[in-house]
């Protein structure tokens, strides 16, 4: 695996940095769905008629990999039934009718940390996971069998994407939180070296992080080149470190763990409080959006109560995202409800996200310039139209990160990012088989 320092260089449309988060009134009903990590879906342990409190465990972890779900307003269960979701699949969900009081939970308390295990479980049960967007369990990252194993901690301060300010306004506001967040690690895991990546558009995330963070013993911030997609997880492992997570590989691998400015926080938080993760700073803006802003966003709400908070939208949009741009998720209906990972809301007008005419390619090369990984997505693409699975395997097709810096830059406006998707499917299914073929034998 080779990777890039070129990247591409995006718009960076993040006109809400300087809007400190407000809070959105409550709104009247809101969804859990089940499945809002990577990983297992989340267990309801209430019933239809249950009465709940902010921060009342509602959902269960549905096994190691996966993280318990949390009541983001005070009322009663009304539902609980199979929903879509914003990525289009069905998942159990609990819909909860709020009483607008947004009563705490009264067993809400600081959980007693003592030592590693008491901190761990402090992170499973706080219901974080991770809040970049990639929704991974937090607790299962931090809980590696041998810490002494973690040479560094990057802290994700990248936010490369378009729009996305929410993890700048965390830098902004949350820096005790975050500098509590590296004190509990390296109390609890006994990581010494902590880098903090941080693009350089953000000089004030990078001037107060240096002032606040960098003056921990074992903290370095490090600006990083302002290029798309620099907080991928690999990329950013390799620009702060210059190792290389080979393929198959973790990053606790190359002795890394890598953890969103955000996620920190917000375990910080939890174990001061005791109060479990519940609501969300999400970026909301596109040119659909009256007045963007960043909200402060109780989990569960649904887009359409975003949007009115934000002085509604002046058109129907032709899209709506969640995320940013170039990674994001297109949902179908804006009653889809703000999950734990969904850091921004987007609104597009319809010119804009007009799908364009694609034509032939012109081998041009510029999707294999940009890949940060080297990769050929055009040769991928043809593997896959041939089902020629050996082919896609010896492409590497299962290190794409579907950051989508192929189709950006291609002249022809093929969708490659979206044919190497369902190439890694494909390629993910035929390894099954195979495995399962060969331990038959």
């Amino acid at each position: 695996m080779r990777f890039r320092l070129n990247g591409i260089t995006l718009p960076h449309l993040k006109k809400t940095k300087g809007m400190s988060p407000v809070k959105m009134d409550v709104p009247k009903t809101l969804y859990f769905p089940m499945h809002q990590n990577l990983g297992a879906p989340a267990v309801p342990s209430v019933k239809v008629g249950d009465e709940v409190f902010v921060g009342t465990l509602i959902a269960t972890a549905g096994g190691k990999v996966g993280a318990p779900i949390y009541s983001s307003v005070s009322g009663k269960v009304k539902r609980i039934e199979d929903a879509v979701q914003p990525n289009g699949a069905f998942s159990p969900t609990i819909l909860i009718e709020s009483d607008g009081a947004q009563t705490p939970d009264p067993a809400i308390a600081p959980p007693a940390v003592t030592d590693r295990e008491s901190f761990l479980a402090a992170v499973v049960n706080s219901g974080v996971v991770g809040l970049g967007g990639a929704g991974f369990p937090t607790a299962v990252k931090l809980g590696v069998k041998d810490p002494s194993k973690i040479e560094h901690v990057i802290i994700n301060g990248a936010e490369c994407e378009p729009y996305i300010t929410s993890d700048t306004r965390t830098m902004l506001d949350r820096d005790d939180d975050i500098c509590e967040g590296i004190e509990l690690i390296k109390k609890y895991l006994g990581v010494k070296s902590f880098i903090f990546g941080i693009e350089k558009n953000k000089p004030l995330c990078i001037k107060l992080m240096t002032k606040t963070a960098g003056a921990i013993e074992g903290v370095k911030i490090a600006p990083l080149p302002s290029v798309y997609p620099q907080g991928g997880e690999k990329v950013l492992i390799y620009h702060t470190t210059g190792k290389v997570v080979g393929e198959g590989k973790l990053p606790i691998d190359v002795g890394v763990i890598v953890i969103n400015c955000t996620t920190l926080a917000e375990i910080a938080r939890y174990i001061r409080t005791g109060m479990p993760l519940t609501e969300k700073c999400v970026t909301v803006d596109g040119s659909c959006v009256k007045e963007p802003k960043n909200l402060i966003v109780p989990i569960g709400t649904p887009a359409r109560d975003v949007f009115e908070a934000c002085g509604g939208l002046t058109e129907d949009p032709g899209k709506v995202i969640y995320g940013g741009p170039m990674m994001g998720v297109s949902v179908a209906d804006i009653e889809a409800p703000v999950l734990k990972q969904t850091n921004a809301l987007l609104a597009l007008n319809k010119k804009e996200s007009a799908p364009k005419r694609i034509s032939n390619c012109i081998r041009c090369g510029r999707c294999t310039n940009t890949c940060p990984f080297g990769l050929a997505p055009v040769s991928i693409v043809t593997a896959y139209e041939n089902k020629d699975m050996e082919e896609l395997a010896s492409l590497k097709a299962n290190l794409c990160m579907e950051c989508g810096c192929c189709s950006f830059v291609c002249p022809a406006n093929r969708p490659l990012v979206q044919q190497n998707k369902l190439a890694k499917a494909a390629l993910a299914c035929w390894i099954r088989e195979k495995k399962d073929k060969e331990e038959k034998k």
